[in-house]
């Protein structure tokens, strides 16, 4: 007896199967998309980094660091500042890399921070008995140069009350810090900052005082451990007037000691006429 032939010549049952399950997948993904809340904030943030990484736009950009474990998110960018159409150019060459430097300056500038930061977030990491307290290190490139701060948290201050001497967790941050510092041609500004306050200053000690004594005592310490001292530029105290969280400047994270490595020139030859 013949065997009679399927009339049936289409796919295999296991492949209409599969077909299935990928549309609903797309479509279970497709709801996710339309129920979630976007951050506008993080989105430009994004944004500018690829910006950033893939060339310059004539429109404001948005760069830095936003937000650390353990820190609230800074809504406003310290950075953001707006390009010029004239200053601006989709494929950035050699030598159009920013009209105020010249001779690849900016470049060479650009790769040193970049270094330096790499290799000061690797100092913090190498420290397991650090690794707590480096939550509170944000280390952020800006226009005046390459910005480490040493930031308070809630619960978790690295000075006492109303002191200029740290606690010995921050002089171990400190310390492992100038191993870093000591080894880098950037000269160093230190700048002290409070956080806004309710209660009365104490009588001849208030926020000017304790923040220019507590820069200056990160200063000191700087040195002792081998940072040469012709490396330091400044050292200020800021009082509450540059807090890191304008919209709160009563939240613990504007009170903090910020170690500067300058953005500088490269210097002028000196058979150079004007």
């Amino acid at each position: 007896m013949a065997r009679r032939k399927d009339a049936n010549h289409g796919g295999h049952g296991w492949f209409v199967t599969f077909a299935d399950l990928m549309a609903l997948l797309v479509s279970f993904f497709v709801m996710l998309v339309a129920f979630s809340t976007q951050d506008s904030a993080k989105l430009q943030v994004v944004a500018g980094s690829m910006r950033e990484a893939f060339g310059v736009q004539d429109r404001v950009r948005y760069s830095g660091v936003i937000e650390m474990p353990g820190l609230p998110t800074r809504p406003k960018l310290k950075n953001a500042a707006p390009i010029s159409p004239d200053e601006a150019s989709a494929n950035p060459t050699d030598d159009h890399r920013g009209s105020q430097q010249s001779h690849g300056g900016k470049f060479d500038s650009d790769r040193n921070f970049a270094l330096a930061a790499a290799s000061l977030r690797q100092a913090m990491q190498d420290m397991p008995e650090i690794s707590e307290v480096s939550k509170n290190i944000i280390i952020e490139e800006t226009k005046e140069g390459l910005n480490i701060e040493i930031v308070d948290q809630n619960g978790r201050s690295m000075f006492p009350e109303g002191s200029k001497e740290p606690y010995e967790r921050t002089r171990m941050v400190i310390r492992r810090l100038a191993s870093s510092l000591r080894a880098m041609p950037f000269r160093i500004s230190i700048a002290g900052h409070t956080s806004a306050s309710k209660l009365p200053a104490r009588p001849g000690y208030g926020p000017w005082e304790l923040s220019a004594d507590r820069a200056n005592v990160v200063r000191k310490q700087l040195e002792a451990e081998g940072v040469p001292g012709q490396n330091f530029f400044m050292v200020a105290g800021r009082a509450d007037t540059q807090p890191l969280f304008p919209d709160d400047p009563y939240i613990a994270a504007n009170r903090r000691v910020t170690i500067t490595l300058m953005r500088e020139e490269p210097p002028i030859p000196q058979n150079m006429q004007p």
